[in-house]
C-alpha cells in the first residue's frame, strides 16, 4: 500500500479508496481479512485512529464487516454495486476530463470524438 503523506487526499481516504480498489477489481477476495488495524497503522506508520475510519468507511459502504475478535473481512460483493461504484469512478473521469479539455480550449465534440477513437482502439 502506497501513503503519499504530503497528498490532498486524507490518509484514511488513501488507504480506503485503495482497499476499495482491490476489492471491486478482485485483488482482494470475499472472505478474506484485511489486515489488522494496529498492524497496518505500525507498518504504514500512521495512527490506528486513522486505520480506524477508513475501515469504518468500507464497513459503511458494505464492502467489508468487522468479525468479533478476528478482524475485518470482505464481504460478498454484489454484481450491481460493483457495476455502480465503477459508474460513478467512471462518471468523476470524465468530470476532470471535461474540466481539463474546458481549461484547454476543446470542445464536447472533440472530447467525445476522442473517446470514439479510443474505443475503436481498444476492440
Amino acid at each position: 500500500m502506497k501513503i503519499l503523506q504530503n497528498s490532498d487526499i486524507p490518509i484514511y481516504k488513501q488507504i480506503s479508496t485503495q482497499f476499495r480498489d482491490d476489492i471491486m477489481n478482485g485483488t482482494i477476495r470475499q472472505g478474506e481479512y484485511l489486515p489488522s488495524i494496529r498492524g497496518l497503522a505500525r507498518d504504514l506508520k500512521i495512527s490506528v485512529i486513522t486505520t480506524m475510519k477508513a475501515y469504518e468507511e468500507l464497513a459503511a459502504e458494505g464492502l467489508i464487516s468487522a468479525v468479533q475478535g478476528k478482524g475485518y473481512i470482505v464481504n460478498p460483493q454484489d454484481m450491481e454495486m460493483i457495476k455502480e461504484q465503477h459508474l460513478r469512478l467512471l462518471e468523476q473521469h470524465l468530470q476532470n476530463a471535461l474540466e481539463s479539455a474546458r481549461a484547454a480550449g476543446i470542445s464536447t465534440e472533440e472530447v467525445i470524438s476522442m473517446i470514439k477513437m479510443l474505443s475503436s482502439i481498444d476492440m
